[in-house]
């Protein structure tokens, strides 16, 4: 597909200055790996956003607990026995 866009002389600058540092052959390639970028960040959002519907439905359910200094400490002392368990990371904690 073919597609004219109209840009700022900012965003012409910034493509061709991409350009001529030789880490992209051509301005296509800058425009693909931004929208590349764009739908990365689109799916890490509906993901982070799933994960807080999730997390008030729990506590909706009343299975949450109260957060204090207590509370954080047993989670981060949880965290580091884990972290030194070499057992695997749970996939919900990671970035």
């Amino acid at each position: 597909m073919t597609m004219h866009i109209n840009l700022s002389s900012e965003m012409e600058s910034f493509i061709k200055g991409k350009v001529a540092s030789s880490f992209y052959g051509n301005a296509t390639e800058v425009i693909r790996d931004a929208i590349r970028r764009m739908q990365s960040e689109e799916d890490r959002v509906l993901a982070w956003r799933s994960a807080v519907q999730k997390g008030n439905a729990e506590l909706d359910r009343g299975e949450g607990m109260v957060y204090t200094a207590q509370a954080l400490g047993d989670i981060t002392q949880a965290a580091i026995h884990a972290m030194h368990s070499g057992q695997p990371m749970d996939r919900e904690v990671l970035p």
